[in-house]
């Protein structure tokens, strides 16, 4: 029998953790779009793991933004 480590567990929590109920209300195109802004904003930041969250956040609010700015400018 295999013997799990608290690292593998951690990982295994995180990939399998659910969509985040805010991420349920936008299309696939404005995910994609938070999807991509985040990983800019990791790449931004060196890299640095476990801020994936926080990563996800600010891009949401970024993204959330401009689309705001563009309706108005509309």
């Amino acid at each position: 029998m295999k013997t799990k480590k608290p690292d593998d567990e951690r990982l295994e929590e995180r990939t399998l953790s659910p969509e985040p109920e805010s991420m349920q209300k936008y299309s696939d195109e404005v995910r994609e779009r938070i999807a991509k802004k985040a990983y800019e904003l990791y790449e931004q930041r060196g890299r640095q793991a476990e801020r994936d969250v926080e990563d996800w956040l600010k891009a949401e609010e970024l993204v959330r933004k401009d689309m705001n700015a563009r309706r108005a400018a509309s």
